[in-house]
């Protein structure tokens, strides 16, 4: 569970200064080991949407988001919400290392009594901005919290996390008409496009394609391509659109793989809730330890 020594002084000089692209690849890459090896201990959780996330959620928290861990109420703060809130494994990953509460609480996932729930709640996790779970919700909250910011004079930024199951549920698109009426200030809808659900691909179950002509019709300011949501210098790329000039509300498609990292399991439904094996965490475990190592070797 302890991360080596390079990784610990990454997470010291985040005190200090936003991190590298490369810097950001490396903590990443640990989280994502990170993930892996609690989600085998409990027998439970979600890998795939988990493991799809892993950069986009790093370089918000330790490159781009404002947020104060010894004041999670801190009201200037960044908001982040995590719409694919089965996804929780990543925010509690993050928020740990972020400082929010003890790296030693995450073998405690899903166990009873934990505050680490199977979805985030803001009542029990220092740091969850908003309890999610519910697919497709999550847009509306962010539209409202947008709008609270407005309302206050606040100027911070909302964040809104969606997969593919978010994208299905008729409530996104009715906070996104209600985004494109009333065009809330720094509020950005980013996508962890995976094109895998539950039980399929995403053109089996619902195709979505093309997502930035979707999003335009609604009357969006939506990125001129589709980001690499693995790569994080493309993604810190996608930060610089972001602060560029151009109309509220903003959505940004990121291209990521589910279960990014081990071969065998990357693309494939089966692993988006199935509980890591003996077997298969042997055998894919190397693979994530190999890639933290090739990130480290490149700083």
């Amino acid at each position: 569970m302890e991360l080596d020594t390079l990784v610990q002084s990454l997470l010291d000089k985040k005190r200090n200064s936003p991190l590298s692209a490369r810097e950001l690849a490396v903590l990443a890459a640990a989280f994502r080991l990170t993930m892996f090896d609690v989600l085998h201990d409990r027998g439970t959780g979600h890998w795939g949407g988990a493991s799809s996330a892993a950069e986009l959620t790093t370089a918000l928290y330790f490159n781009r988001m404002q947020v104060n861990p010894n004041d999670p109420h801190w009201d200037d703060r960044d908001r982040f919400i995590l719409s694919k809130g089965h996804a929780s494994m990543n925010l509690y990953t993050i928020l740990a290392n972020r400082g929010y509460f003890p790296v030693e609480d995450l073998p405690g996932f899903r166990k009873l009594g934990s505050h680490l729930q199977g979805h985030p709640s803001m009542k029990k996790t220092p740091g969850v901005d908003m309890s999610t779970g519910a697919l497709g919700h999550g847009l509306s909250i962010g539209v409202g919290m947008a709008l609270a910011a407005r309302l206050s004079g606040k100027k911070f930024w909302t964040y809104v996390l969606s997969g593919e199951g978010c994208l299905n549920e008729g409530q996104t698109w009715e906070a996104m008409m209600m985004g494109a009426k009333y065009r809330p200030e720094r509020l950005v809808m980013m996508i962890d496009f995976n094109k895998v659900q539950l039980d399929g691909t995403m053109n089996d179950i619902m195709p979505l394609d093309s997502l930035v002509d979707k999003f335009k019709a609604f009357g969006w300011n939506v990125a001129p391509r589709a980001f690499n949501g693995h790569d994080t210098q493309d993604i810190l790329e996608s930060f610089t659109w972001m602060d560029s000039d151009g109309a509220w509300p903003k959505a940004v498609v990121y291209d990521t793989i589910k279960g990014k990292g081990v071969s065998f399991m990357e693309g494939k439904s089966a692993w988006h809730g199935a509980p890591i094996d003996d077997k298969s965490f042997a055998e894919g475990r190397p693979q994530l330890v190999a890639d933290l190592e090739r990130k480290e070797a490149a700083l």
